[in-house]
């Protein structure tokens, strides 16, 4: 039954014509197409209803009707996908869209998009060209590998490599790495979609060349290992060197393949990490196909890149499913420039993964200093000692020595949803009820926001 009240607040209710005619709706509604302003009216006057419906009376229905289609106006024609300054620490930070890419990168892959490009077309002849050859050159310099292939990930990239040489056949792998990396991602069922059989070899902790030599037949398609770039086994641990079963594999004649998972091409150490293993040393050890990422340790935009020998690769990019999973125009344009900074020398400088990995603790704090200074150092704000990690699925648990703001507040969450709903949004974390903002990936270039959009919070949060 309808109570008197919420049959009174119906008969209020405007219709969709009335809405339309509002002086104040085509204020909010001027940017968009006449078509979408009706149907968001429809279901502004709609979503009123249920709520009255539901007992939740509005005191003028019309004032109702213009605040939820201001709202849904409003994330029509805003993008979701706008600037946030990460205070996270968090370098390759997923939810964040990892790694931003380089300047250049970033000029080229809007130029790639606004304009058209020579993408498979040789400019002397005037004839048709792969689109492969500028990486692959590039990954020939830097890495040793006869050829390569962009796709859209690196899940892609392992998926295509198996599919094609692997089908119908089996793989031998570690027990020790038929894993799961993220969203779901496991080793085991890509293999069975890829219609190859997965035959585990070794133990959890303990695997030997020998284990995987006993399982070699005719049957066998290829030996695969699979980084572990998410996770650690520690302790009472024995995993073959890629170089041996690099050996065994061409002994067989089987390729083999690694899932190399974030690509780097520079060392780690030097910045107070773990050594990740290189895509080069991969390479060099005698890998037959390296697939990794195009972003995380790569720093360019998001693809999966298939390195290795030539025929191969070039099996591999005849496989049908490879113009499915190929990247496009844009990601190839990324990609090229990405690496055209490695090969120029020039990647801690240019690449932003990398300048923020090797941004020293001094330059950090100095960092913090200026942010104090410009704030006026208000009360509760300080400079403190923090950590901040890679992410991104690349060297667990391992984390790099930083420099932050620490903001106490008796109400964190607040301040920290008062800083990512502001203009640019601010990702800080919480540590011990301190709010975070850890300099290492605050980008050059967004200080000055940065502190405007602390100064705003910090006063909203207050009141």
């Amino acid at each position: 039954m309808i109570s008197e009240s919420q049959a009174s607040a119906l008969r209020r209710l405007p219709s969709v014509d009335t809405v339309l005619s509002d002086p104040a709706v085509r204020d909010v509604t001027i940017q968009l197409d006449r078509a979408i302003i009706t149907q968001l009216v429809r279901e502004s006057v709609d979503h009123v209803r249920s709520r009255i419906l539901g007992d939740h009376l509005p005191e003028d229905p019309m004032t109702a009707v213009r605040e939820h289609l201001q709202m849904l106006a409003e994330r029509v024609v805003s993008p979701r996908l706008h600037e946030v300054i990460n205070g996270t620490g968090v370098i390759v930070h997923t939810n964040l869209g990892r790694a931003p890419v380089s300047r250049s990168a970033a000029e080229a892959m809007s130029l790639a998009a606004s304009r058209y490009t020579p993408l498979e077309l040789q400019i002397d002849s005037g004839k048709r060209g792969g689109r492969m050859s500028e990486i692959s050159e590039m990954l020939r310099l830097l890495t040793g590998a006869d050829a390569s292939l962009v796709v859209n990930n690196n899940a892609a990239a392992v998926m295509l490599a198996l599919s094609e040489l692997c089908a119908g056949k089996e793989v031998i792998l570690s027990r020790s790495q038929a894993v799961e990396i993220g969203g779901g991602f496991r080793i085991p069922d890509v293999l069975a979609q890829s219609g190859a059989t997965l035959i585990e070899v070794g133990t959890t902790n303990k695997t030997y060349v020998r284990d995987y030599e006993r399982e070699i037949s005719d049957a066998t398609g290829a030996l695969l290992t699979v980084h572990w770039s998410n996770f650690r086994i520690i302790g009472f641990t024995a995993q073959p060197d890629q170089s041996e079963l690099a050996e065994l594999a061409d002994r067989h004649h089987i390729p083999l393949i690694e899932d190399l998972g974030s690509g780097s091409l520079l060392d780690t150490a030097p910045y107070g990490l773990p050594h990740e293993p290189t895509v080069t040393e991969s390479i060099r050890d005698g890998v037959d196909v390296v697939c990794f990422s195009g972003d995380k340790l790569l720093g360019g935009p998001q693809a999966g890149i298939i390195s290795g020998r030539k025929d191969l690769i070039e099996r591999i990019t005849a496989h049908p499913l490879a113009r499915a999973m190929r990247a496009d125009k844009t990601a190839l344009a990324g990609i090229a420039e990405t690496l055209r900074h490695y090969v120029k020398g020039e990647a801690l400088e240019q690449v932003p993964v990398w300048q923020m990995m090797s941004a020293s603790s001094a330059y950090l704090r100095l960092r913090c200093e200026d942010w104090i200074y410009q704030l006026s150092e208000p009360e509760g704000v300080s400079i403190v000692e923090t950590s901040s990690t890679i992410g991104g699925g690349s060297l667990p648990d391992e984390v790099i020595p930083s420099w932050g703001l620490a903001i106490d507040t008796p109400h964190p969450d607040k301040l920290a949803r008062a800083l990512r709903t502001g203009t640019p949004s601010i990702m800080p974390h919480i540590d011990h009820d301190r709010l975070i903002i850890d300099a290492r990936t605050v980008l050059p270039g967004q200080d000055s926001a940065l502190v405007d959009g602390l100064t705003r919070a910090i006063a909203h949060a207050g009141n």
